[in-house]
């Protein structure tokens, strides 16, 4: 079984700046890619970006490209979603996903709200 732990500020005006985390634990196969999703309110929970864990290779939807940037750390086995340039459309609950093949694990969610 896989935890993912996540962490980050929860409030942020627009034009600022962010940063989440999203420690896994647990097996693995080494071989995984963490996404990150939000759900802005009252609607569906929409892809963000994600990372490959091995090579590094990040993805970005055109909502947030340009703007938020995914990296990862791997002495401390932690991913960032680093949110700058904030926008007021960009408040929702914010999820990483461990995808390892056939298995996906959900971290649980912290709120983000960007004030105007």
């Amino acid at each position: 079984q896989v935890q993912l732990e996540e962490s980050g500020e929860g409030l942020g005006r627009t034009g600022g700046s962010l940063r989440l985390s999203c420690t896994p634990s647990g097996h693995t196969s080494g071989d995984y890619a963490i996404g990150w999703f939000r759900r802005p309110p009252g609607q569906e929970r929409e892809f963000v970006g994600a990372i490959t864990w091995f090579g590094g290779s990040a993805d970005y939807s055109d909502s947030v490209k340009g703007r938020f940037t995914i990296s990862r750390d791997i002495p401390k086995n932690t991913v960032y979603l680093q949110m700058d340039n904030l926008k007021p459309e960009d408040t929702g609950v914010y999820y990483c996903k461990l995808q390892d093949g056939d298995y996906a694990f959900w971290g649980q969610g912290p709120q983000v709200t960007v004030s105007s």
